[in-house]
C-alpha cells in the first residue's frame, strides 16, 4: 500500500462522530476520514442518521 493510498483509506466511506461545541452549545461533529469536518448535528443519533443517510459509516472518537 502507497503513502497515497493509505492516506485516502476509508474516505468515502467512515466519518468520524465526536463531542463538539457550536455556538457555545454541546453538538456532536461529523469528519472525514482525514479529519476535516464535514457537518455537526445537534446530538449523536442525528448525527449517526445523517452519516448513514449520506452511505457512510459512523465511527466514535473518544
Amino acid at each position: 500500500m502507497t503513502t497515497q493510498m493509505l492516506a485516502t483509506l476509508g474516505l468515502n466511506e467512515l466519518a468520524f462522530l465526536k463531542p463538539v461545541v457550536d455556538e457555545g452549545r454541546p453538538a456532536y461533529g461529523i469528519f472525514s476520514a482525514n479529519g476535516i469536518a464535514i457537518g455537526v448535528a445537534p446530538d449523536r443519533d442525528t448525527a449517526a442518521a445523517a452519516t448513514i443517510q449520506h452511505d457512510m459509516v459512523p465511527v466514535s472518537v473518544h
